[in-house]
């Protein structure tokens, strides 16, 4: 199989928890955390440029980071994003019902099928 083909889209939902995951090792700009992201999925985590961009700006309006203007490495211009206060406890929430209901989802996929007989009891 090749890499792209083993890339995963994201599952409805994700998006504002993994940006926050990689913004609280600091602030970063949008190429900064679609590579991180990238990089801490292995490589199999595809994320859109768009739909990135529209995450960054929905969660600069609820409150979940700030942004600023800043000088990249290239010395570009770009908008660096950080976490607020507000971002890390969502991020603490949303971490915990992530982690419980992928859980509760591998032990339905991992449960072994009942025999015939335990279904007719």
């Amino acid at each position: 199989m090749s890499p792209i083909a083993d890339q995963l889209a994201l599952v409805k939902g994700t998006l504002d928890v993994l940006v926050l995951k990689a913004l609280s090792w600091g602030p970063m700009h949008g190429f900064e955390i679609t590579s991180w992201l990238e990089d801490n999925s292995g490589g199999a985590l595809d994320v859109d440029d768009s739909a990135l961009y529209h995450a960054l700006h929905r969660m600069e309006e609820r409150g979940l980071i700030a942004a600023e203007w800043g000088v990249t490495e290239n010395n570009r211009r770009a908008r660096y994003y950080a976490v607020t206060s507000a971002g890390r406890a969502h991020l603490r929430t949303e971490t915990a019902r992530w982690l419980r209901y992928s859980e509760m989802v591998s032990g339905i996929l991992t449960a072994a099928t009942r025999t015939a007989a335990a279904r007719a009891t």
